[in-house]
């Protein structure tokens, strides 16, 4: 078999262009999840967390009531089972978008 490089030129040329359409419009999000926020709690809301779609937290609030000097490993289980469901759930919200844009294709590396 004899490799023609113009046969099939424009289905390559059409997915490259395609391909960078796909780059732009996963750029675009990676931007827009710095804004999007997620709220997460735990202990009833007496932790509350906000991380954004990049997984940086941005807020944390403690109610004065959550706190207890005799227990403050309960406290601090509070704390990280709010921020790790908040991370949770931002994965989430990645995965979806990501989807949304890439059609469901599994991509390696995003």
């Amino acid at each position: 078999m004899v490799f023609n490089p113009g046969m099939g030129g424009g289905s390559m040329s059409k997915m490259l262009k395609q391909a960078k359409q796909m780059q732009e419009q996963i750029a675009k999000m990676q931007e827009e999840l710095e804004q999007k926020e997620i709220e997460s709690s735990s202990g009833g809301g007496a932790i509350t967390v906000t991380i954004t779609g990049k997984q940086m937290i941005t807020a944390l609030k403690i109610n004065p009531d959550a706190v207890d000097l005799e227990d403050i490993e309960l406290l601090e289980d509070m704390i990280m089972a709010a921020i790790n469901e908040g991370i949770r759930k931002s994965q989430e919200m990645v995965s979806t978008e990501m989807a949304r844009i890439t059609g469901g294709l599994n991509i390696p590396g995003l």
